[in-house]
């Protein structure tokens, strides 16, 4: 993206609090690439802007982000609806560090973006700014042109909506690496008893594979079901390989299938896999070799 002149590299608030401003972008969108797009506008933006004249840059700087994400999300939508098949966060190498902040872990989530997913932009802007970032009701409100009132109402929805549909069940750091070390030593194995043992009985199995790769093009229910297509990956008559590395603020898998990438993301519960996200998109694995630096 564009940056500050190297002079003002240190200085330029834009540059100060940009790990910050992708990560709400991010959050609010759900895809690296539109965060990044929406960056570069937010900054020319701010390049005609005079900072001397803005009380506070960080504030002012998370309402042009959110407002030109609120503008990328009515695009992003229509876009999603003639998405082939199942439609899945951009993961995102992350380091182990994002995990200490565990509210920001959470909120980069498989899990919870694809909750996020199922609210308004609206709703979704405010509960990110409020429940993530902490924002004043007064500031999200000047961002989306609304009153405090109208705001804490939608946050009261979004809330509502969202603790509907979020998982249940935090779990800590140690158990999901072990969960994700099992689940993948089970897959390599591909013998259904194991991965059935891995695996909670009314676990969902998502993939995303955009039409370019081969994924399902809807959600697959239930243990037998699971196990038995994770098991058919391994039989595959092609090279089988797969490893650990961090997404979205915690321990994950990905697998090699003939030269083919995919990522795994588990949500996990009481010690068993409850979803599978399984992104094959090529599209949207092309972030996995630098972690990116979020925060908040």
């Amino acid at each position: 993206m564009t940056t500050a002149p190297a002079a003002e590299t240190g200085t330029d608030p834009f540059v100060t609090h940009r790990s910050l401003l992708f990560t709400v972008a991010y959050e609010l969108l759900g895809s690296a690439a539109d965060a990044e797009d929406v960056l570069q506008e937010s900054w020319l933006r701010w390049a005609d802007v005079d900072p001397a004249r803005v009380r506070d840059a960080r504030a002012y700087l998370i309402r042009i982000v959110t407002r030109q994400s609120l503008n990328r999300l009515r695009t992003l939508s229509r876009r999603r609806e003639q998405y082939v098949g199942e439609w899945l966060p951009e993961p995102l190498l992350t380091s182990p560090d994002v995990a200490e902040d565990v509210e920001l872990a959470e909120s980069v989530s498989f899990a919870m973006l694809t909750v996020l997913e199922t609210l308004g932009p609206t709703e979704r802007a405010v509960f990110v700014l409020r429940e993530v970032f902490e924002l004043p009701y007064e500031e999200i409100a000047e961002a989306l042109g609304k009153t405090p009132a109208a705001v804490r109402q939608v946050a009261r929805r979004a809330r509502g909506h969202v603790a509907a549909r979020r998982p249940r069940v935090r779990v800590t750091r140690s158990e999901q690496e072990r969960v994700v070390e099992r689940f993948l030593a089970t897959l390599r194995t591909g013998r259904l008893q194991d991965l059935m043992e891995v695996l909670a009985p009314d676990v969902v199995l998502i993939a995303d594979g955009g039409g370019i790769a081969a994924a399902l093009l809807a959600p697959l229910h239930g243990a037998d079901a699971v196990a038995a297509l994770l098991a058919r990956a391994q039989r595959a008559p092609v090279a089988f390989d797969t490893g650990t590395l961090w997404l979205n603020g915690a321990p994950a898998g990905r697998i090699d299938l003939g030269g083919e990438l995919s990522v795994i993301s588990l949500a996990v519960a009481d010690g068993l896999v409850t979803r599978v996200y399984i992104v094959r998109n090529p599209q949207k694995l092309t972030r996995l070799d630098v972690p990116a630096a979020l925060t908040r």
